[in-house]
């Protein structure tokens, strides 16, 4: 029996989620400042309710981005220092991924452009079909402005998954949209998928997936983005 935790922290909706008994429970996280203070007490009363102990882990999963700075570094310290100790291996679940599994279960959507807000008038997003049981990455994550993203998807008439925040242009109303946000037991089922296919990785590998080195506008860029 493989019992898997798993951690999304990559926008301000976390999550933490555990199988265990091909049985899954989750946690749910709301606002960025609750991140580091809320996900370890999460994790410890998803365990405790589950009647499972951290030395039973097999492996963490964890969202590893793209997606918030903050989020996404606490995701990876916390996940580094429990794999360490527990001697466990660890499995990064790309957030964008962790969306496309999400649509695919809930709205039996199979190839899509996966959209978050990256701020400052930015996406984070990729496109993934599911084909033969398992997900292929067609175009890897990227950071532009939306409209690349949807060009791309109009060119390919290709169904769209937005995180929250994202709003679809009147130009581009004729493709399919849904809102489905990265969640840990998204992350969880994709990670099982992963171990079952003998991926693994060391603690030393929990890393974020950095797309932008800039995390924030100057005070002149923000009074230029807001004249234009």
């Amino acid at each position: 029996m493989t019992i898997l935790l798993a951690i999304e922290t990559s926008t301000d909706l976390a999550s933490v989620a555990l199988i265990s008994d091909r049985q899954i429970t989750y946690r749910d996280l709301s606002g960025v400042q609750t991140h580091s203070f809320g996900l370890l007490p999460a994790v410890q009363d998803l365990l405790h309710a589950s009647g499972i102990t951290l030395d039973q882990l097999d492996a963490i999963a964890f969202g590893c981005g793209p997606g918030a700075f903050t989020g996404v570094r606490t995701a990876c310290g916390v996940v580094q220092g429990l794999a360490f100790g527990l001697q466990i291996p660890v499995l990064p679940v790309i957030s964008l991924l962790a969306m496309a599994e999400a649509a695919k279960n809930h709205h039996q959507l199979q190839n899509v452009v996966c959209c978050l807000d990256a701020r400052m008038g930015e996406v984070y997003w990729a496109h993934y079909g599911f084909h033969e049981g398992a997900w292929q990455e067609l175009y890897a994550p990227a950071l532009s402005n939306l409209d690349a993203a949807l060009d791309y998807a109009q060119g390919l008439q290709l169904d769209l998954v937005f995180g929250v925040g994202l709003s679809l242009p009147q130009a581009h109303a004729n493709l399919r949209l849904v809102i489905q946000m990265p969640h840990a037991r998204s992350a969880l089922t994709i990670a099982e998928k992963y171990l079952q296919d003998g991926l693994r990785f060391d603690a030393t590998q929990a890393q974020p997936l950095y797309l932008r080195n800039k995390i924030a506008l100057t005070t002149a860029e923000r009074i230029l983005a807001a004249s234009v």
